[in-house]
C-alpha cells in the first residue's frame, strides 16, 4: 500500500474540523464552520489562506472568472467545506477543477452536516 500524500498535514486539518464540529454541532451554514475552523487553525498553528483566489487559464491566457477555495492549507492542500447530505460527485469535480487550476496534488472535502464528520481526500 502506498503512503498517503501529506498524511500528517491532512490529519491535522481533519482533526481541527472534528473539533470544530464537536463544539458547534450540526445545523449551521457553511460560513459558520469556515469561521470556527479558521479559529481552530490559528489555535493549532496550521498555516492557511481563507477564500483563496485561484487563477484559471484557457489556452495559456488568464480568465477574468476566478475560483475561490474555502481554504488553502500549508500552501499545498485545497480544503472545501460543505454542509449537505453527503459528499457528491459534483463536489469531487469542483475540487478536481481547483487542483487542476493550481497544480496542487491534494484536495480535501469536509462535510459538517453529518455525524461523524464526513471527509474525502482527492488526489491528482
Amino acid at each position: 500500500m502506498s503512503e498517503l500524500i501529506y498524511k500528517e498535514e491532512s490529519n491535522l486539518i481533519i482533526g481541527a474540523a472534528i473539533e470544530a464540529q464537536k463544539n458547534m454541532g450540526i445545523g449551521f451554514l457553511e460560513p459558520v464552520y469556515q469561521e470556527v475552523l479558521e479559529m481552530e487553525f490559528i489555535e493549532r498553528g496550521i498555516p492557511f489562506e481563507r477564500e483563496k483566489e485561484l487563477l484559471i487559464k484557457y489556452k495559456g491566457r488568464d480568465l477574468k472568472k476566478r475560483y475561490y477555495a474555502d481554504f488553502v492549507c500549508y500552501d499545498k492542500i485545497i480544503l472545501e467545506l460543505k454542509v449537505c447530505e453527503s459528499i457528491s460527485k459534483v463536489h469531487e469535480s469542483q475540487v478536481i477543477n481547483y487542483l487542476n487550476a493550481t497544480n496542487f496534488k491534494l484536495g480535501i472535502i469536509i462535510n459538517f452536516a453529518v455525524i461523524p464528520l464526513e471527509f474525502k481526500r482527492i488526489v491528482l
